[in-house]
């Protein structure tokens, strides 16, 4: 069993009893406070997103395979927003497993299909972490279903999208604007507490995790 929290930006832990992960936690970029690496995995989608933190159980930052405490971690290489596709690969999708189930979390990649091979890599999924703000710093709300649609996984929890406590480099869509896009039924959450693959959603499900 574990839980996901969303922090905002692309900020997202995810925690057993036993170990926390923390993605891309440097939210002072968005004008709130970077989250606390003691004692914690920290993962970063891109270099800019980190904070290296000394105290962390360990720093995770781009492509391999990682396995620490209850966390199976496989970072795999993407064409980061704005890039071209013949650009050095500067971002990483994670597929994270915790038990039996199969979390995917995406930073700010390009709305480029992924490949065959990254699709591989990823494997089945049971929950999509993605960003849908657009505007030209996230996928927006299309790209975002057509990733999905990839991907194709039971749950997929939206982050990065309009919120005005939240210092954003360009304004980005609201959370409606993907919901609708996506026409699939709507969970609001303030912490997403996953038992098993087994106890997730029998059909595609958007679970909305308010910002903590």
């Amino acid at each position: 069993m574990f839980d996901i929290e969303y922090k905002g930006g692309n900020g997202v832990v995810i925690a057993t009893k036993k170990t926390t992960l923390v993605a891309d936690p440097k939210l002072s970029l968005i004008g709130l406070h970077d989250l606390a690496g003691k004692d914690v995995i920290e993962l970063a989608t891109e270099a800019r997103f980190a904070t290296n933190d000394k105290d962390a159980l360990l720093n995770i930052e781009g492509p391999g395979e990682y396995e620490i405490g209850d966390f199976s971690i496989r970072g795999i290489a993407a064409t980061r927003h704005l890039d071209a596709e013949t650009d050095e690969k500067q971002t990483t999708v994670y597929r994270i497993e915790v038990g039996d189930v199969r979390i995917v979390l995406v930073g700010n990649i390009s709305p480029i299909k992924l490949t065959e091979e990254q699709l591989e890599n990823i494997g089945v999924v049971d929950i999509l972490v993605v960003p849908i703000g657009g505007n030209g710093y996230t996928l927006d709300a299309t790209s975002a279903v057509g990733l999905l649609r990839q991907i194709d996984p039971k749950v997929v929890i939206p982050i990065h999208y309009a919120d005005d406590a939240l210092k954003y480099e360009v304004s980005q869509d609201p959370l409606e604007t993907f919901v609708k896009e996506l026409g699939a039924p709507v969970e609001t959450v303030a912490k997403y507490k996953v038992k098993s693959s087994a106890a997730l959603p029998p059909v595609l499900t958007v679970v909305e995790v308010t910002r903590s």
